[in-house]
């Protein structure tokens, strides 16, 4: 196993905050439920209610990445993903996709600026029939190393007491890496620019039954460019659900899909815990991103961007967070199909 690089105990402390800041404001994405901790085990409604903070009001909105927009697109692959997956969507062709940008946290009124972490859901269906779904952040690795981690990241971040989220970084040392991006990478002021990663881990099954442990990330053709956060403020509080539509009503917007397969011995149950850069890496098709709408009557606004969903040819790995997710945004998904009349359609002939 890998073992993650341990900065000094003075960076690590200086990180808390902006650290505490970022999980209070986005909870990061994930969730657990699994019914694996018995009696008392996580569930789907401890889960809800810690990534909901108090103060918020979601009704009718995801409970988390509450905030975001709809688009529409094509996924075309050029063939190369079919030696590592008999999956459908890997065989050279055109498929149609949905998906939505968004940011992570559970306020669906929150300003752009305030939020770190960003992120794409997708749905590629193929003429089988079948779904490939997953949910992708911005960050390279991520918070936690398990799904209790994650769950008591929640509590310390949301905790009054000052030393909570020290007394939680001494415990859980492996979130150094993401306190670390969270400090120092670049900001930029569109989805556009943005590389957004699975960090969870899954396994393609080839033609022959062999089977590849695989992470991938989508690689914007934009050239990023880094915007400070001082600047970012003052272009508003929704200025990247603007900016992403005028981007591409100007012109479609596209992201590489690169698979990484993993070499025997890495790191497949934990997201905090990078692969190596050198790592086998595989282009396997482009993204297109052709029309924005709206959330309120897009595409998008119903879909479970549950990353179970997975045509033949992709199952899921050791690593425990996937299946979490999945209870997790179901009970969310039972939340706010109840509460549709607090987020109400915008015309007449919206989608149902």
């Amino acid at each position: 196993m890998l073992q993650p690089h341990r900065p000094p105990a003075r960076s690590v402390f200086g990180s808390l905050l902006l650290i505490a800041a970022v999980v209070g404001a986005s909870a990061a994405a994930f969730a657990y439920t699994a019914g694996w901790l018995s009696p008392q085990r996580l569930t789907p409604d401890k889960m809800v209610d810690a990534l909901t903070p108090p103060t918020v009001d979601p009704s009718g909105h995801r409970r988390n990445h509450a905030k975001g927009i709809c688009f529409t697109g094509t996924f075309e692959a050029n063939g190369a993903g079919s030696a590592l997956s008999r999956a459908q969507v890997f065989t050279r062709g055109q498929y149609p996709a949905v998906g939505r940008f968004n940011l992570a946290t559970p306020n669906p009124n929150v300003a752009d600026p305030t939020v770190r972490v960003r992120g794409l859901g997708l749905q590629i269906s193929t003429p089988d029939g079948q779904e490939w779904r997953t949910a992708m952040i911005d960050p390279p690795v991520f918070a936690a190393a398990t799904p209790q981690a994650f769950y008591d990241l929640l509590l310390a971040s949301a905790s009054k007491d000052p030393n909570a989220m020290k007394a939680y970084a001494g415990a859980h040392p492996e979130i150094a890496a993401f306190g670390a991006w969270a400090k120092t990478a670049p900001w930029t002021g569109s989805y556009a620019e943005e590389r957004f990663n699975s960090l969870n881990s899954f396994i393609f099954v080839d033609n022959s039954g062999a089977e590849h442990a695989v992470r991938w990330s989508l690689l914007p053709a934009a050239q990023p460019v880094p915007v400070s956060p001082d600047d970012l403020a003052k272009r508003g509080p929704d200025f990247l659900e603007q900016e992403i539509t005028q981007r591409v009503a100007s012109g479609p917007q596209r992201w590489t899909m690169v698979i990484t397969v993993a070499n025997p011995g890495d790191p497949t149950a934990d997201p905090t815990k990078a692969w190596p850069e050198d790592r086998r890496t595989v282009e396997v098709g482009t993204l297109t991103v052709q029309q924005i709408e709206a959330e309120p009557d897009g595409p998008c606004r119903d879909i479970n961007f549950d990353p179970t969903v997975l045509p033949t040819g992709i199952h899921t790995s050791d690593d425990p967070f996937p299946a979490a997710r999945s209870a997790v945004y179901a009970k969310s998904y039972d939340l706010r199909s109840a509460e549709a009349q607090a987020y109400p359609r915008t015309t007449a002939g919206a989608r149902p």
